[in-house]
């Protein structure tokens, strides 16, 4: 790959008629311009001016290149301004993976308001529930919901919300069983459960306390909703994200047991590869979706603590 400079440095003396006159107009001692063409002509192996102290000619093959060369300078400023117009304003394609729930819930409502904000930005929306490669992928933005913490990776990592679970059955299973008032008392209550494999839930309270609480099956189910309709439908305890249930707990058609009480939740972390050379339509929309996704106070839905995301 030939020295972009060079090429430049041979245009302008070229343009210029001579050595002497291109390092008067570029402010460039001569020697330096003439070292400069020699080291072109040896990469390309052949000659591009005769130049004796008297004569100055562009050979044949030098003219051809000259044309070449001052198409590729045009080009490249092109090219800069095209980085300099993205610089002065947000624009181009920014692409999104997020799993199901959190596309439905959240960004569906959220990406239109957006992009009408920007009109030269692009959104692109791929919805997933598969643990996605970003970098290798071509992602510019990630959501994820999740309940430890992510591995550590070279992405840079933004936490947008943690929402703990609570536990909440209907107000007629609560009338049928009764009221626990402690951790202890919830033991063997119908359990509504996210897996098959899971025995307890493990609370803890404002005191720092934990507790488990072990119920008895009753119905397995990897999907939130699915665990809702089943806890409104009076079959047991659900272990439910507290926005996720909160509305339902307000208007009545969910109870929340052991108040004082809360489970493990779920943290929603965006995720970017690293900042060094983002352009500015990508860190204008994650700044927009984390102002946006850390102010909510109610939703209509959570994404599924079980997904994996």
């Amino acid at each position: 790959m030939l020295n972009l400079n060079d090429l430049f440095v041979f245009v302008q003396v070229v343009n210029h008629g001579g050595v002497a006159a291109a390092g008067r107009a570029l402010g460039i001692p001569k020697s330096t311009l003439s070292k400069r063409l020699s080291e072109l002509e040896k990469a390309i192996g052949v000659r591009l001016i005769q130049r004796t102290s008297r004569n100055f000619t562009v050979t044949e093959i030098g003219r051809d290149f000259h044309r070449h060369a001052a198409a590729m300078l045009i080009e490249a400023e092109a090219a800069e301004d095209v980085i300099k117009g993205r610089l002065a304003e947000p624009s181009g394609t920014v692409r999104i993976t997020a799993s199901l729930p959190i596309a439905q819930f959240h960004l569906a409502p959220l990406l239109p308001r957006l992009a009408a904000s920007y009109p030269k930005v692009r959104v692109v929306l791929d919805v997933s529930d598969r643990l996605v490669d970003i970098v290798q992928e071509g992602f510019d933005i990630a959501i994820r919901n999740h309940f430890g913490p992510l591995p550590d990776t070279d992405l840079v990592q933004r936490r947008i919300d943690y929402d703990p679970a609570w536990l909440v059955a209907s107000p007629g299973y609560i009338a049928e069983r009764g009221v626990p008032s402690r951790p202890e008392q919830a033991n063997g209550l119908d359990g509504l459960m996210a897996s098959s494999s899971d025995r307890a839930w493990t609370l803890h309270n404002d005191e720092g306390a934990a507790a488990d609480v072990t119920p008895s099956p009753r119905y397995v189910a990897n999907e939130t909703v699915s665990l809702l309709e089943a806890a409104k439908a009076g079959l047991g305890v659900a272990c439910l994200a507290s926005s996720f249930c909160a509305a339902l707990i307000g208007s009545g058609v969910l109870v929340r047991i052991l108040p004082g009480w809360t489970a493990r939740g779920v943290t929603t972390t965006l995720l970017m590869p690293h900042r060094r050379g983002q352009l500015p339509s990508v860190r204008v929309v994650a700044d927009h979706l984390i102002r946006e996704l850390s102010q909510r106070t109610s939703r209509a839905g959570l994404p599924d603590p079980g997904s994996g995301l």
